[in-house]
């Protein structure tokens, strides 16, 4: 077993906390930076949570960033935090940049001041690719974001690779594509979607309102991506590799799939409404994972048929476990 410790920005969120279960399996001290004025909802650490250490911190201070790599002397940072919610990030995109952006520089500035030893993965992201002008993306494909949020995630992924090459330290980015997870919040679409078919088959709902059904992602499972993650600062130098299924389906696919788990046809049940379409529909964004899988061996364990059974099979069960 392992003797290392980390640090988890973002832990309360769904890669965070299972990232922080796939560690805690390796023997790691694990510790999470949490905000002391956060609401967040916890619930998806609370099983484990006598089994982390949790820290007050914030991506807005770098002071209290200071503090706690200080106290928590970690062998690996993970910053999964960050504002991720691609509308949010129109309405608020001065606070999407403070946290998804200048959290970043202030996170590596107090890594280089404080434990310039330390290994640090940067979540970036698909959307830094924003409208590509090549399909799949790979690690070379140009940055031509068309979001305030795939802004700042290109940003802060520019500033870790700048970090690494002016001041040698250990920084990785991985560009994590779409991924999911039963602790997916509701308002993602793919969660939407499973939740519903559920509903659906219960009796609660009688009908799902979606909006360009030929839209198509490249999703994955976000177990599997948070051990691409881990992996990545396993090796001996430090890289930057794409985080994905690579390849896409449709919205349409995503519904019939999780009705047909629940044995009901979604047309019956499923409407289009324009108010729904994305305004920056991505175009085809799918990864490239030849690096990832070349170099480190990883590939996704969990085929798209079998991610949204998991899903559909625990909004069931979880609804019905409701009074």
């Amino acid at each position: 077993m392992s003797s290392k410790s980390a640090l988890i920005t973002g832990i309360t969120g769904q890669d965070g906390s299972y990232l922080a279960e796939l560690l805690l399996t390796k023997g790691y001290q694990v510790f999470g930076l949490v905000r002391r004025s956060s609401s967040g909802n916890s619930s998806r650490i609370s099983h484990f949570s006598d089994d982390i250490k949790i820290l007050s911190g914030d991506l807005l201070d770098q002071c209290s960033l200071m503090d706690a790599i200080i106290e928590a002397q970690p062998d690996e940072i993970y910053n999964l935090a960050s504002q991720s919610y691609i509308p949010t990030s129109w309405t608020q995109p001065s606070l999407t940049a403070e946290y998804t952006a200048l959290g970043v520089s202030r996170l590596l500035e107090s890594i280089r001041r404080c434990k310039p030893d330390a290994k640090f993965y940067q979540a970036s992201s698909s959307e830094v690719f924003g409208q590509p002008d090549e399909s799949p993306q790979t690690e070379r494909t140009a940055f031509r974001p068309r979001n305030p949020y795939g802004v700042a995630k290109a940003y802060a992924h520019w500033m870790s690779v700048n970090y690494r090459q002016q001041y040698n330290l250990y920084t990785c980015c991985g560009i994590t594509y779409t991924h999911e997870s039963p602790r997916r919040g509701a308002e993602f679409v793919f969660r939407k979607i499973t939740r519903a078919a559920a509903l659906v088959k219960l009796g609660l709902l009688n009908e799902l309102k979606l909006g360009n059904l030929d839209a198509k992602r490249d999703w994955c499972y976000a177990k599997d991506a948070v051990y691409a993650m881990w992996l990545m600062l396993q090796q001996q130098e430090a890289d930057d590799y794409i985080i994905a299924s690579g390849e896409t389906h449709s919205v349409r696919e995503l519904v019939e799939c999780a009705f047909s788990c629940v044995n009901l046809n979604w047309e019956d049940y499923v409407s289009v409404d324009p108010a729904f379409y994305r305004p920056d529909e991505p175009v085809q964004l799918m990864g490239c994972i030849d690096k990832i899988r070349n170099q480190l061996g990883w590939q996704p364990q969990h085929s798209f048929q079998e991610l949204v059974e998991l899903m559909v099979e625990h909004d069931l069960k979880a609804l019905q476990d409701q009074p």
